[in-house]
């Protein structure tokens, strides 16, 4: 496994950005994958852009009174440190456990991470200092917000390993989208057919949505038939000629 972080191809992140993650589930499905929805990671802003990054995996355990302590935000092993190490681009992905009563980042990191170039955060977990995370101008994805640090309720032990975000396993340098349905990781492995299998399902369904507000009846549009299929087809053959 690489742990090295990479860079994510300016033209995939392009195209990724305009590609929902309802149509990156959908194909996904298609290709075996059905837990690649992170759940309880929502947007903290509804009018956030969507984020395309490479992953970068931190990862939380259960409280432990000798490590879960305000003298760790001092260790080599830190979220301090962690965020040093973050890439311009990335997409920080936090395992938190789901826990919901401890913030794991504020204001101050999340400022630290945008100056950075982070392109987002998403968690399971929760943050602090809410208005100041907002003002930072950090996408977040997450469960929302608790006033108490993470030591109250997680000990911080790595990063770029692989974690369990929102019940989904992510590896270091998988791709995360991440929109107002939440966010989806790719597999870094499958990143290319998904992404032309991605860009293919969405034209086919902008043409059934055009149909649709035409008064197309569903039955044979969506799914198309054979008929709807080279209807489709005849239509992608024009707009190229046009």
């Amino acid at each position: 496994m690489t742990t090295e972080s990479l860079p994510l191809d300016p033209e995939i992140a392009h195209t990724l950005s305009s590609i929902s993650t309802a149509t990156l589930t959908t194909v996904l499905l298609k290709k075996g994958l059905r837990n690649v929805w992170m759940r309880g990671t929502m947007p903290m802003d509804g009018k956030q852009a969507r984020q395309v990054g490479r992953a970068f995996t931190l990862r939380f355990v259960p409280a432990r009174e000798d490590l879960a302590t305000p003298e760790s935000w001092s260790s080599p092993i830190s979220t301090r440190a962690a965020i040093e190490a973050m890439p311009a681009g990335c997409i920080a992905v936090v395992d938190a456990m789901g826990v919901t009563d401890a913030g794991i980042f504020g204001d101050i990191l999340c400022s630290r991470m945008k100056k950075r170039g982070v392109a987002a955060l998403v968690t399971d977990g929760v943050v602090r200092d809410v208005k100041g995370v907002s003002d930072t101008g950090l996408p977040v994805w997450g469960r929302g917000v608790a006033a108490p640090p993470s030591v109250a309720g997680l000990t911080f032990v790595g990063w770029q390993e692989p974690v369990g975000c929102g019940g989904v396993a992510v590896f270091p340098n998988d791709i995360v989208v991440a929109d107002t349905d939440g966010a989806v990781v790719i597999p870094a492995r499958l990143l290319d057919e998904v992404v032309a299998q991605a860009t293919e399902q969405e034209q086919l369904e902008n043409w059934i949505m055009a149909e649709v507000e035409k008064g197309a009846a569903l039955p044979g549009l969506y799914p198309p038939n054979a008929e709807n299929k080279a209807r489709y087809e005849a239509f992608k053959a024009a707009a190229k000629k046009g």
